[in-house]
């Protein structure tokens, strides 16, 4: 079978694992989300925390629940990490330095995952299941409950109350990430997938010397690692390592991790908002450019030309042969869609283009279908905009879902988008401008300036995966990238929220002859079309300096 071949059987297998479970998880979560019962543990997570489910929220308190919760995560997992030199289970690991301790508490709070250190060689089995596997839970489920308090802005009418923000994130956690990543982390041993608390083994005899190795609660962490678009892994090579991801069987299964719950929460979407259509129309936005990603990625690996290309059938640099090219791109155009970030190739070694398309699908703001939550606000926030243009081609006052999209409604749009490309971009220039920063990067060039450029789009859009060419391991890079993923990830949940709340307190207005409709495969073209001009224009400036000039050049 020839590897084109099976690139697209994989693509086949994974659309119809997705669209089986499509439906049954989509509507489990619209009815999770939507239920006024509570299952008795979470009632003693209520009691413990001291929160009442039953208060309705306006948007304001629903964003200091975020913020609160979210802070005292990142004080916590900061102290975790400065204290494992004095903690049990260790593995006789040193306490983490202030700067990397901070960058890695913003990271795994913000849904990042950013790793500035070799995972194997620097965090117990402590900080790795109680602090980072901790925050790969809570932090999706952050995100999962910031989507449905926007979700039910649409749904609800002169009202601004949005839900209860701790109700939301016990429920989403209980009820949605916890079950479904134990499946997972059963499916992943059953492949292959380590689980163990063992400690540090002295393995062979490698060139005089031995070389050592971890055992860890691998799988457990591998499965809410890709369920929540999280990404951080438990060893350095992350899904490129035999003990997170073994085989072909489970680099699929992981990838399929990583779309479900995206791809689902449309049609929790059309679910609450009472139109199935409308949850389509969104997904379908998604497929077509997850769809088009992947089939150019695959392009520019296998038809890269080059004696060495032919005979090796392609770009194999950077990529593990138990994956093959196919399986490599596959992996990296889901994982920069989202905001997973974890990688089972080095991106770094793709080709130009295939790096750019990596860079570019995080610049999109990771919306196709995005990450656990942060996917489905960020393309609805884009569907505002669609309708707006659409409103000024016709000269009509836009509506979107029953809801007049007026200047308020837009201006906290046109926020949320501006937030991210001015972190990028800011830091990226600041970077380049100062001396020190550029002595981290590996390459010159074209090559140098995509590693920084790379690391700060994945920083700022809370993506964590890194071009592998970049010593982000300096003061400079752990502030700035911990700064960056932090206002990256709440600044443009304050908008949503405002935007929430906005939508929530106006009363419905009745669709007319002239109301666009939002529904059909003229406004999923429309949205595409949106996102690919107001969002990927953006960057084109930097993009040509970077991976466009080196694909070019080749």
């Amino acid at each position: 079978m020839s590897p084109v071949l099976a690139g697209a059987l994989q693509m086949l297998a994974l659309v119809a694992a997705l669209a089986l479970a499509h439906r049954p998880l989509g509507d489990h979560m619209a009815r999770v989300y939507s239920s006024t019962r509570h299952l008795r543990i979470e009632k003693w997570i209520y009691r413990a925390v001291g929160a009442d489910p039953a208060t309705e929220m306006r948007w304001p308190a629903y964003l200091r629940g975020v913020l609160a919760f979210s802070a005292a995560g990142v004080l916590f997992l900061y102290l975790l990490q400065r204290l494992q030199g004095s903690l049990p289970g260790s593995l006789g690991f040193a306490s983490i330095d202030p700067d990397q301790a901070f960058n890695t508490a913003a990271s795994f709070v913000a849904n990042t995952n950013w790793q500035s250190y070799y995972g194997e060689q620097a965090m117990g089995h402590v900080v790795q299941t109680g602090g980072l596997a901790v925050q790969n839970f809570v932090s999706a489920a952050v995100g999962m409950a910031v989507a449905v308090a926007l979700v039910r802005g649409f749904a609800r009418s002169r009202t601004g109350e949005l839900g209860n923000f701790w109700s939301d994130l016990v429920r989403g956690t209980v009820r949605v990430l916890l079950p479904v990543s134990v499946v997972g982390a059963l499916v992943l041993v059953a492949t292959g997938v380590i689980q163990n608390f063992s400690g540090i083994h002295e393995v062979g005899q490698f060139g005089g010397g031995t070389q050592q190795w971890n055992g860890g609660a691998v799988a457990s962490q591998e499965a809410i690692k890709v369920l929540g678009t999280n990404g951080g892994g438990y060893f350095n090579a992350n899904s490129a390592h035999p003990f997170e991801n073994p085989d072909g069987l489970s680099n699929l299964f992981e990838v399929f991790l990583i779309l479900l719950i995206p791809s689902a929460m449309t049609r929790t979407f059309g679910r609450m908002v009472g139109s199935l259509k409308q949850g389509y129309a969104i997904l379908a936005t998604m497929a077509t450019i997850w769809l088009g990603f992947t089939a150019l990625m695959m392009w520019t690996e296998f038809s890269h030309h080059g004696p060495a290309f032919d005979l090796a059938g392609g770009a194999t640099e950077g990529k593990e042969t138990r994956f093959g090219i196919a399986g490599s791109s596959i992996f990296a155009v889901a994982t920069t869609l989202t905001s997973t970030g974890a990688v089972n190739s080095f991106h770094s070694s793709y080709t130009g283009l295939g790096g750019g398309i990596t860079l570019l699908g995080m610049q999109l703001g990771e919306i196709a279908p995005g990450g656990v939550g942060s996917g489905l606000y960020g393309m609805l926030i884009m569907a505002v905009v669609a309708v707006f243009l659409a409103g000024l081609m016709v000269g009509r006052t836009p509506e979107y879902l029953g809801k007049k999209i007026g200047t308020r409604e837009i201006k906290l749009a046109a926020c949320y988008i501006l937030i991210t490309p001015a972190l990028v971009l800011g830091f990226t220039a600041a970077a380049m401008a100062l001396p020190t920063p550029g002595d981290s990067m590996t390459n010159t060039g074209a090559h140098g300036f995509s590693e920084i450029l790379y690391a700060y789009t994945s920083g700022a859009n809370n993506n964590g995966s890194a071009f592998a060419g970049l010593d982000a391991d300096t003061q400079w890079f752990n502030t700035t990238l911990g700064i960056a993923m932090l206002l990256g990830r709440f600044l443009p949940m304050v908008f949503v929220l405002a935007l929430a709340g906005s939508l929530a307190r106006q009363s419905p207005v009745p669709a007319t002859a002239g109301t666009l409709g939002t529904q059909k495969p003229l406004f999923s073209g429309l949205l595409l079309a949106t996102v690919m001009i107001v969002t990927g224009l953006t960057y084109f400036p930097a993009l040509a300096l970077g991976p466009l000039a080196e694909g070019l050049a080749s």
